[in-house]
């Protein structure tokens, strides 16, 4: 394979928070990707930069009481942190909120609107009338439509996960001031995604795209491309749109121009181009390779809006986008009260970065199913492969070379050894394959597999037990000698993977591991002299996978002000006969605080039931709110006098009390007389 030019880039982290494990996943597979092809002698430039824009940077640092530069800053600096701990090789890493990426945002827009590419349509916006301004969606709150929750942000509910508009909420108001918005038109930019039909649909079938996410598109596709709409008001932490005053590019039209960014600054302060400039890799006939490595979760942007505007404002588009799935922990989404929601940091403080890299290494394959880290299977694989099967062929041969053989290795194998190490060498095509089309998975198993051979000789041959005859010599500095260049080829293979100690291991054995030097077909020369060895990596400890989950809880459970009632059997709760039921009149009562009188219709696959029941949800609803409505009742309850009169059941609702008491909506798909189970 000739020598390549490559660019490749991860997605930016979002610069509001810190990384996480399922981040990491992204980050190690691309980065083994780029480490492989700069072991391989191709020009392989690995770039990145937080995405520091948007109303969320806002908010952040309004609750810091800091500004949105200071917030992005430190979190700047946090995250490459992180990243370096973790052995992630960039070769630059930038900030969306940056002079390059201003510039490179401004030219794209204004060519794309040269271009015809741009239009303007007037839409109905929320406004502060306090204020004065309009209003982003997450500078309005309010309450969910779907689940009635207080408080919930203009686009979507923390509590149910629902999406919506602004103009969806219940009772909204300004996080601003307070006050309600009013609706009011608004002048917005679109760019025009439907002109470039016929590019995405070619672009998108081509054979180096992952046919899952082809058939995403397509769906998109057959659905229609609508205008998309790039512009945001003030208030807006971000870039104002040329000649459009109090108008800001939307967050994810300048987030992959920083891909831009970064190598523009890359080039602008480096030595080493090889005379190639930022017009090599983005100039529309480049002969350059461009690579993003994303989540599947915003393919839509990287493979319909990113292409778009690229070509539109006369740019090459990528290569390929290819797209991961997400990390689960012992089978479940991560979660901050399991500990499973676990912070890089916090990782680090208890577990070797390789550790993590390798197991991922060992689940990911090119698709885009999600991968899930098992801790007890993370544990015994690493321990197992890691320690027990690579390291331990090291361990076990350097002490006999150092001590009975002055340190030099010979290169003269017997046949079994000859064939096992030719075998291995000729893995390395394989391997390869399997590495630049991402299947690390299929790599780590055939590199494990030429392990187990190499473990199995020097089994057979117990240098350990040999090494006490000296008629045993020459056959113990053979297998010796054999197992330390089986070590110097499997860590080869490995060293994208296991970089640090893959340097450790090139320490050790005195040379340095490129792919042209290590898979050559030849051991280490006769008489070639290694270096004492040290202990390269140790197993790792349950305990400390257990501290590292005990330090990631968060929202403990606090101690109970309103514990749970004493247990009932399973056969008294199959007692409980639970219905909805439709609230056809709602009276007040006099004398109570906190009751209604609820006449409650059954519905008729129960003969027209009808019940009385007086509700303690006074504080939450009037009468006239609720006629109509659905509640659940227990339908069997025996009757019980009161002194407002008889109750013949009792309303199910949800909530803490007060005025968040939340009973079903009339178009939940609930009917009247249906068993709640």
């Amino acid at each position: 394979m000739n020598n390549r030019t490559i660019l490749v880039t991860s997605a930016l982290p979002y610069a509001n928070g810190p990384i996480h494990i399922g981040h990491l996943v992204e980050y190690i597979q691309t980065d083994i990707w780029a480490r492989f092809q700069k072991m391989c002698g191709h020009d392989c430039i690995y770039i990145c930069a937080d995405d520091a824009h948007g109303t969320p940077i806002m908010l952040r640092a309004q609750q810091e009481g800091i500004t949105p530069e200071e917030l992005i800053s430190r979190v700047k600096l946090e995250h490459e942190k992180d990243f370096a701990d973790f052995l992630i090789e960039f070769d630059n890493y930038h900030s969306t909120h940056s002079e390059e990426n201003k510039k490179h945002a401004t030219t794209i827009y204004q060519r794309l609107k040269d271009n015809g590419h741009i239009t303007t349509k007037t839409v109905i916006d929320l406004f502060d009338p306090k204020e004065n301004v309009f209003l982003p969606d997450r500078f309005v709150k309010g309450e969910c439509p779907k689940c009635h929750a207080k408080d919930q942000y203009g686009d979507n509910c923390e509590v149910c996960g629902s999406t919506y508009t602004p103009a969806d909420l219940i009772n909204p108001y300004s996080s601003v001031s307070g006050a309600t918005p009013i609706q009011k038109e608004n002048l917005h930019y679109f760019f025009k995604l439907n002109d470039f039909k016929d590019v995405l649909e070619k672009w998108i079938n081509q054979d180096n795209l992952q046919p899952e996410i082809t058939n995403k598109l397509k769906e998109w596709f057959d659905s229609g491309l609508q205008d998309w709409d790039i512009s945001r008001d003030a208030p807006y932490f971000g870039f104002e749109i040329p000649d459009a005053p109090g108008k800001y590019f939307y967050v994810w039209l300048d987030a992959p121009i920083g891909y831009m960014a970064s190598l523009q600054q890359y080039i602008d302060s480096s030595t080493n181009t090889g005379g190639k400039d930022f017009n090599y890799y983005w100039n529309s006939d480049s002969i350059a390779e461009v690579y993003h490595f994303i989540g599947k979760d915003i393919a839509y942007f990287h493979m319909l809006f990113w292409p778009a505007m690229l070509h539109g404002a006369d740019y090459r588009i990528p290569t390929a986008v290819y797209c991961h799935g997400f990390l689960t922990v012992d089978g479940k989404k991560m979660s901050k009260s399991r500990g499973t929601f676990i912070k890089a940091r916090t990782y680090l403080e208890h577990l070797h970065p390789e550790y993590l890299r390798y197991y991922f290494a060992a689940k990911l394959g090119p698709g885009v199913s999600d991968i899930d880290l098992n801790l007890e299977d993370f544990q015994q694989r690493v321990n197992s492969d890691v320690v027990g099967k690579l390291v331990n062929i090291a361990s076990r041969c350097a002490g006999f070379i150092t001590k009975k053989f002055d340190a030099k290795l010979t290169a003269s194998f017997n046949d079994e050894c000859t064939h096992a190490f030719d075998l291995a060498v000729e893995k390395n095509n394989q391997i390869k394959m399997y590495y630049e089309s991402r299947k690390y998975s299929e790599a780590m198993r055939v590199i494990m597999s030429v392990a187990d051979i190499a473990n199995q000789i020097i089994d057979a041959h117990k240098p350990w037990e040999k090494i006490k005859e000296d008629s045993n010599r020459t056959e113990v500095h053979q297998v010796c000698s054999f197992g330390l260049n089986m070590f110097r080829l499997l860590i080869g293979y490995l060293k994208p993977v296991l970089p640090e100690l893959a340097a450790k291991s090139e320490v050790f054995l005195n040379t340095e591991f490129t792919w042209e030097k290590l898979y050559n077909g030849n051991p280490l020369p006769e008489g070639h002299e290694i270096n004492k060895f040290k202990p390269l990596i140790t197993r790792i400890e349950k305990e400390s996978i257990d501290k590292m989950i005990e330090d990631s809880k968060q929202d403990a459970a606090p101690v109970a002000s309103d514990p749970i009632s004493d247990e009932i059997t399973f056969d008294d709760f199959a007692k409980l006969d639970f219905r909805v039921a439709k609230i056809i009149k709602a009276e007040h009562v006099e004398g109570a605080d906190k009751l209604l009188q609820l006449t409650l219709d059954l519905g008729e696959s129960t003969g027209g039931v009808q019940k009385n029941v007086f509700a303690g949800i006074k504080s939450a609803y009037a009468p006239e709110d609720i006629e109509g409505r659905l509640t659940v009742v227990v339908a069997n309850l025996a009757p019980r006098k009161m002194r407002f009169g008889m109750s013949e059941g009792m309303v199910l609702a949800a909530g803490p009390g007060d005025k968040d008491i939340f009973l079903l909506q009339p178009d939940s798909g609930a009917k009247p007389g249906m068993r709640v189970k």
